[in-house]
């Protein structure tokens, strides 16, 4: 696969710390101007406009996409965003607690996204894709990265060696705990000729950002009476991590109402169909096991695997949906069922439990996390996951380093 250095539009260092957000999609509109508040450099005001708009307002209104673009100008003009004078890739760490992980920032081909090398194993859905299309234009630029993973196979602890002996650009440690590094390659050529034999990336997280950077070029080629393929736009903002590294958090699941039945009902359901025993708390302990709150307890189901299940069919979030989820309780469509909610990352599962207690829910379930090897398969099989089936910690942040799409801007 191409890998490409780029002209960052970068953090100044000065204002970083107040200029780094969380990714457009993980806050709402009030968590977003919640953390905007009294801070006009949060990236937030730039990635999520309409944090400055009436509740009554769509997010997709014309006039918040150009609030976005007002924004990212103001940003530059400020000098609280500054383009590099020359194109680079980046060596982007997360650490938190003893979980460290190593990146590398860069662009990516769109026609190798959509050729399948690089894959993905999420549908997107047509309105959150098409918001980001709509922002990406009127900023020309990607806020944020698509993240990706690769195979690495262990070479890439020496590759990025080369950056760590530098001074970082930006070091900043987060309230949440997350520890954030981002150094400049010297030289990008190392890592190109290193990537030019990796078959395959996978998309871990970012489908519509991927998606609405394809929906931009296939916008400015029809617009372009000369193209080339080497534009800017033929390119989008990725941060690659190797597959080994990454951490996927459980997904977890609660169950608003019983579909009419009572809680010894469904319990009794559940026990024809599954292995239950008792259990001390939420952990599943490991996969091919659901742990589930139901009447004040924890309780463990396991059940035995179908031979040569294909690979979704076998993740333990398709099992508990197919033997239980839409038999029993009716959940046809997980994406769009009012009664079902999804909530990830740590202690996920005991939010839920209190959840359940409050009389906010009836029945949760706390999942294994899905293993990168598994996501890898199905992407590799051409197939998708379940809704809600990952949730990647730590999160990357967004503002230090954005890739304009026109490189001749001077942004």
């Amino acid at each position: 696969m191409k890998i490409y250095p780029f002209r960052a539009l970068r953090a100044s260092p000065r204002w970083a710390e107040a200029i780094a957000s969380p990714p457009y999609d993980v806050v709402d509109r009030a968590e977003a101007r919640r953390q905007a508040e009294g801070n006009p450099r949060c990236f937030l005001r730039v990635s999520r406009p309409d944090l400055e708009f009436p509740d009554e307002t769509p997010a997709n209104d014309p006039h918040v996409y150009r609030r976005a673009a007002e924004r990212l100008a103001q940003f530059v003009r400020e000098g609280w965003l500054a383009r590099d004078p020359a194109p680079a890739v980046f060596l982007y760490r997360l650490s938190t607690g003893r979980h460290t992980q190593h990146g590398v920032v860069c662009c990516c081909s769109v026609a190798e996204y959509e050729r399948g090398v690089i894959r993905r194993h999420e549908h997107t859905r047509s309105a959150p894709e098409a918001d980001r299309a709509r922002h990406t234009d009127a900023i020309d630029a990607n806020a944020g990265p698509v993240w990706l993973a690769w195979d690495d196979g262990g070479a890439f602890a020496e590759l990025r060696r080369a950056a760590e002996v530098t001074a970082p650009l930006y070091d900043l440690a987060r309230a949440d705990g997350v520890r954030h590094t981002i150094w400049r390659f010297p030289d990008a050529e190392p890592l190109i000729r290193h990537f030019a034999g990796v078959p395959a990336a996978y998309i871990a997280d970012g489908h519509h950002r991927a998606a609405s950077a394809a929906r931009v070029a296939a916008l400015r080629r029809a617009a372009n009476p000369r193209p080339t393929g080497e534009e800017e736009y033929e390119r989008f903002l990725a941060a690659l991590f190797p597959a080994d590294e990454l951490r996927i958090l459980p997904y977890n699941r609660l169950l608003r109402d019983l579909g009419g039945r009572s809680p010894a009902e469904a319990l009794a359901e559940i026990e024809r169909r599954f292995t239950v025993t008792p259990a001390d708390g939420p952990e599943p302990g490991a996969a091919g096991r659901i742990a589930f709150y139901l009447g004040g307890r924890w309780r463990r189901m396991t059940w035995t695997p179908t031979p040569d299940a294909d690979p979704v069919a076998a993740l333990d979030i398709r099992v508990l949906h197919d033997r239980l989820l839409e038999p029993v309780f009716g959940i046809r469509d997980p994406r769009t069922d009012p009664r079902l909610t999804f909530l990830g990352g740590t202690d996920s599962a005991a939010r839920l439990a209190a959840l359940v207690d409050r009389g906010e829910g009836v029945i949760a379930f706390s999942m294994y996390p899905v293993g990168i090897r598994q996501l890898m398969a199905v992407a590799d099989a051409g197939r998708v996951m379940p809704p809600k089936s990952t949730w990647f910690d730590p999160k990357l942040l967004s503002g230090l380093l954005i890739h304009p799409l026109d490189s001749a801007s001077g942004r």
